[in-house]
């Protein structure tokens, strides 16, 4: 099975126009899209074990996810760090995609190389709506993330498969705690080694319930989530990439497939090939800080108080006892190294353009 890891981001039409989110002079933040309060929020097939567990609920992109559970926000953070902790993700969509022309297909509305891609391999790739019609079945299927450096001896407990033979961005259908046909994935999005379990929907609870019996285990919620993912440097659609967002622009020049780049043709490729060698209007980089917590939305300064951008994701980093952010500049100011300002409940501080994971990324690649 060739297997598409789920998008970061949208690669729109708008994009092609040369339309790129330029406002009040400055390089600006995406904007996530917000969900109705009239409409009634989704629920996962987790939804009553989260909160017999303690789990408090909050809105997200339309869902009733766990923001965090017993124990605090740092305290996850810091336990999925050293241990390893579980992450209810069945907000995301899985999908299937048959027939002759799937590659094709698929190679129309991203930018990577899909015709690469060996059984059960993985990719993360953007994905552009280009107005087609096909067929895709939807998997009804609940996602587990078991993520943390005791991930895998956790899960070798619960599998027959040689989980040392399944590495980073690659997948295998397997049993898992006697639950059939479960497709175990090595990935995840907090930097750490880990899996997602794609698992039938009236067994989620029962694989969640085997997995905590481990005492390395823990449950996780979105705060957690979000501050793993910001110190390894990992985007949040809607905050800092949207359709507005080229790859280059967006620092994900890595998803560009090498032979889509010699063959210029994947989507958008008019726009993106010339950003690669020139100059850009904005640039997706890592800041760093101390004092007051920097914010999305906060605006990015040069040394002479003139704005360059603004703040997309930030927090402070439970790791690295400092500040952590992302945000867009211009590119003459998007140098490691770079000392910027940032503005903090209307007061300027000193923030450096710094090297992004902030913190070491731990896949499992053999290498």
């Amino acid at each position: 099975m060739q297997r598409i890891r789920s998008s970061a981001w949208r690669l729109f039409d708008p994009l092609c126009s040369g339309a790129a989110g330029v406002r009040s002079g400055h390089p600006t933040a995406a904007r996530r899209p917000l969900s109705s309060g009239q409409e009634p929020l989704k629920k996962t097939p987790l939804f009553d074990f989260h909160q017999s567990h303690g789990g408090k609920m909050v809105s997200f992109a339309g869902w009733s996810l766990p923001v965090q559970y017993r124990d605090s926000h740092i305290e996850s953070h810091l336990h999925t760090r050293r241990h390893c902790s579980l992450f209810d993700v069945s907000h995301m969509l899985q999908t299937k995609i048959f027939g002759q022309d799937r590659v094709k297909l698929m190679e129309s509305l991203v930018v990577g190389d899909i015709a690469e891609l060996k059984p059960n391999q993985n990719k993360v790739s953007e994905l552009r709506s280009a107005g087609c019609d096909v067929n895709m079945e939807v998997i009804d299927n609940a996602l587990l993330a078991l993520q943390g450096p005791s991930a895998a001896q956790v899960l070798q407990a619960g599998v027959s498969d040689d989980l040392r033979k399944l590495t980073f961005m690659t997948s295998a259908v397997m049993d898992v705690f006697g639950i059939p046909g479960c497709r175990v994935t090595r990935c995840g999005y907090t930097g750490e080694d880990g899996v997602e379990i794609s698992v039938p929907a009236e067994k989620a609870v029962h694989l969640a319930e085997a997995l905590l019996e481990n005492k390395e285990v823990k449950l996780a919620g979105l705060a957690a989530r979000d501050s793993l993912r910001l110190e390894a440097g990992l985007c949040l659609y809607g905050n800092d990439i949207d359709e507005s967002t080229t790859p280059v622009e967006g620092s994900l020049g890595w998803t560009l497939g090498k032979r889509r780049k010699a063959a210029m043709d994947f989507p958008g490729a008019a726009i993106v090939i010339p950003q690669i060698k020139g100059k850009l209007a904005r640039k997706r980089v890592g800041l760093t800080s101390t004092g007051a917590p920097v914010r999305q939305h906060s605006l990015i300064m040069n040394t002479e108080g003139a704005v360059i951008g603004e703040i997309t994701s930030g927090c402070p980093s439970p790791c690295l006892k400092k500040n952590v952010a992302m945000g867009y500049v211009d590119g003459k100011h998007s140098k490691i190294g770079t000392q910027l300002l940032v503005e903090v409940r209307k007061k300027q501080q000193e923030a450096v353009v710094s090297k992004m994971p902030f913190v070491p990324t731990r896949y499992y690649t053999l290498k």
